[in-house]
């Protein structure tokens, strides 16, 4: 396993700062929300990749991909019936493809539950079919430029559709490609039906990514889930990708949220094996 933290985090703090921090604490990924770029995709110059790009490395640290992709957008939906937008979806996606393998990585996560929540009268059936038929056009896009799409299924506290990985996984089924896999987040885990651990067994053939968090917002072993288990469930699958420590409530600082996400996360490790 490899440990990355994702860039949000790091808004309103020097970029230089936060990069060299993360290495030194001894992270050596970094996962990428678009909106830290620019405000969408197609604007965020060439220039401006290359530098962040190099920032990065200067920091001797790995971009992993992109995570947050539509948050922070307009216009873009999953699940409408607007076929319209569907397309325009699709075709955003592809874009953000593009971006994802500009900056070197080879991931994205999708999330982004304000664009893919469905109201009635239509179906989670309906809305999965909708979802798939976008996700088919941009299956091209991930081949040509060899990035996997990581569906992220989030709990009822988010919206309606794709709460549990048993639907992210049905969902990935019908879009049919080894591009496109499933994304695990320990906050959104913890309303599932089965305990986290066993979500993880359950759930490893299609396993591509991994998000550390708590329900509470903060980072792994802020708040009451214990890792230990976790880390014992990756360990029995073999998991060997990127742990991300993705979080919600910025308050203690950065330094402090990833120096604690840090230590908990190899205390649970050491307590697996």
């Amino acid at each position: 396993m490899r440990f990355a933290i994702c860039n949000e985090l790091f808004e309103g703090e020097p970029l230089e700062h936060c990069l060299n921090l993360a290495r030194h604490i001894g992270y050596t990924g970094l996962e990428v929300a678009p909106f830290t770029l620019g405000a969408s995709a197609d604007q965020i110059s060439e220039p401006v990749r290359r530098r962040f790009v190099e920032q990065v490395r200067q920091a001797d640290l790995e971009i992993i991909g992109l995570h947050w992709l539509l948050a922070k957008t307009e216009g873009y939906h999953l699940t409408t019936d607007d076929s319209e937008i569907r397309a325009r979806t699709a075709s955003y996606l592809r874009e953000l493809v593009r971006l994802c393998r500009d900056l070197g990585g080879g991931l994205m996560v999708l999330g982004s539950p304000q664009q893919r929540n469905f109201t009635p009268p239509t179906t989670h059936a309906q809305a999965a079919e909708r979802a798939a038929e976008v996700l088919r056009d941009v299956v091209p896009e991930l081949e040509r430029q060899q990035v996997t799409l990581a569906i992220e299924p989030l709990g009822p506290e988010e919206g309606n559709f794709l709460n549990y990985a048993d639907q992210a996984e049905e969902l990935i089924s019908s879009v049919g490609s080894p591009w496109v896999g499933l994304h695990l987040d320990v906050k959104a885990m913890s309303t599932e039906r089965e305990p986290i651990p066993e979500v993880i067994r359950q759930h490893t053939s299609q396993l591509k990514h991994f998000h550390a968090n708590d329900p509470n917002r903060l980072g792994p072993g802020m708040g009451d889930v214990p890792f230990a288990p976790i880390f014992a469930a990756l360990n029995d699958i073999g998991y060997d990708g990127w742990v991300s420590v993705e979080v919600f409530d910025y308050r203690p600082g950065v330094e402090a949220i990833m120096q604690q996400s840090w230590d908990n996360m190899q205390a649970a490790r050491v307590a697996a094996n």
